[in-house]
């Protein structure tokens, strides 16, 4: 599907060799905050979540797709979730796995290939994402993107020993 290959990255669906990529990610603590986890996931709930994960995005509401160099080494995930097909609409959530690959345009280049999925084959009218008030690095991504802040919600996330605020941002796509 040439809507989802970019010119350094492309992404794909996940696959069962994903699963050590996709434990680390999970069980990394210096990105919960972002995921809102709490709890490590084990190989076993990894493994049952892979088994289930070539379902239909209107059957489970969600969409997870591998962000990968054209090599084959998985960088990343972006996520479509809470999707809407009636309202037309998802929320929207991106992670670089390593720094190494952070702050290259590679961010940028995955969510413009999302949103043109989202134009040409889901149909979508918009995309939402939730990003904490200090997380400058993806409230620029998102911004640069189209993505415009329209609320601000009060100490929603609670992280290490304090309440943060969190931007809502939403983009119309059509």
């Amino acid at each position: 599907m040439e809507t989802l290959k970019g010119k350094h990255i492309y992404l794909r669906a996940l696959e069962p060799e994903d699963l050590e990529f996709i434990h680390e990610i999970e069980n990394n603590q210096d990105v919960w905050d972002i995921s809102n986890t709490i709890t490590p996931y084990s190989k076993y709930l990894i493994k049952q979540y892979l088994d289930h994960a070539h379902k239909d995005i209107y059957e489970v509401k969600q969409l997870r797709l591998v962000i990968s160099y054209y090599d084959n080494e998985p960088i990343g995930m972006i996520d479509l979730f809470d999707f809407d097909f009636k309202n037309r609409r998802a929320g929207v959530g991106i992670l670089i796995k390593d720094s190494k690959n952070r702050n290259k345009g590679l961010g940028k280049e995955t969510l413009k290939l999302l949103i043109a999925y989202c134009k040409s084959h889901l149909d979508l009218h918009q995309l939402y994402c939730n990003i904490s008030e200090d997380n400058d690095t993806s409230l620029k991504l998102f911004k640069n993107e189209g993505f415009n802040v329209i609320g601000l919600k009060k100490d929603w996330n609670y992280s290490n020993g304090s309440f943060k605020n969190e931007y809502l941002l939403q983009t119309l796509l059509t």
